[in-house]
């Protein structure tokens, strides 16, 4: 934690009395053009990667990155409600949905059933990507696990891809041409990015 406080006591005395001015303006509210829907893992950090500002993303982050499909959860969803706001509230034109080197939910989607008792809640919200697997084990029964990791964590993308689609909101914008879907893979190891084309 003192590193915490320290990093909280440079940023206000050096980089937030720079931006003073900025920051005032940003208090009044916010407009970003981009919601990034990311994991939670703790190397990814959307801001450093893009070298964005604040204020310029709208970013939902959970375990996975996954994006439940609509109508799917009964229980209260903030992943929905997350991406309700940034499309009809903030009216972002564009929604990245981006997946990861190393993944260790896309991982934990092949470890034994009794090694996830001890994480019922995270074993719950892993079952959402289990057709994932089931794509990766019908196609790629043959490969080693290096490869079965990054084709999983890719095939995941497409998979939330397929999801936010489904929202009504989404599809109506899309359709509209006011909004555009982009499917990201960021590889830690080299810090390069990939983007999803559909017509690749």
């Amino acid at each position: 934690m003192d590193r915490l406080y320290k990093g909280i006591w440079n940023f206000q005395r050096s980089y937030f009395r720079e931006e003073a001015d900025f920051f005032l303006r940003l208090s009044t509210g916010q407009s970003p053009k981009v919601l990034f829907i990311t994991c939670a893992d703790s190397r990814v950090d959307p801001n450093l990667v893009t070298q964005s500002r604040p204020g310029e993303l709208f970013i939902v982050r959970n375990v996975g990155n996954i994006i439940p499909p609509y109508g799917s959860i009964k229980d209260k969803n903030s992943v929905a409600a997350a991406i309700e706001f940034a499309v009809l509230g903030l009216k972002v034109k564009d929604i990245i949905v981006c997946g990861h080197s190393n993944c260790g939910a896309m991982e934990a989607l092949y470890r034994d059933g009794e090694k996830m008792q001890s994480m019922p809640h995270l074993k719950e919200w892993l079952q959402m990507a289990d057709s994932v697997k089931e794509l990766v084990l019908r196609h790629y029964a043959e490969s080693n696990d290096e490869i079965r990791q990054r084709v999983t964590e890719e095939e995941n993308v497409l998979l939330q891809l397929h999801n936010i689609q489904i929202y009504p909101f989404v599809r109506k914008a899309l359709d509209e041409g006011v909004l555009h879907l982009h499917g990201w893979y960021y590889n830690i190891a080299t810090g390069s990015i990939y983007s999803y084309h559909s017509s690749e």
